[in-house]
């Protein structure tokens, strides 16, 4: 089963690490990302862009509405994510919680949906 592991951080602390931390943060990211390759468990990761590189569309009325910047005032962000493919949950909960950011901010986990066209 697929999960999506989607990393948060902390808006008032993130950009804070000094940049020794940021360095030891991201190279166990890739440590991580190598170990999940090598098991054969991740689908795809990736970091994402500070909130205010963001780009809100929305189609109401037929007609499309762009809004650019962070859209919404929050205490975290979505800062990346994990897709991860392992048998069940439990396995699922050990991987995420295993995420060198989860330190930081945290990590939601979310069962992937796999849709398939009606008959």
């Amino acid at each position: 089963m697929r999960y999506i592991c989607l990393i948060y951080n902390c808006a008032d602390t993130d950009g804070t690490l000094t940049s020794e931390e940021t360095d030891e943060l991201v190279k166990a990211h890739f440590a991580f990302d190598e170990e999940l390759r090598r098991d054969g468990i991740m689908i795809h990761a990736d970091a994402l862009e500070m909130p205010d590189k963001a780009t809100v569309l929305r189609v109401r009325d037929n007609r499309l509405s762009v809004t650019d910047g962070p859209y919404v005032e929050t205490k975290e962000h979505l800062a990346g994510f994990y897709v991860i493919e392992v048998p069940d949950m439990v396995k699922a909960r050990e991987i995420a919680g295993r995420i060198p950011s989860a330190r930081f901010g945290a990590v939601e986990l979310r069962p992937v949906r796999m849709l398939t066209l009606p008959d």
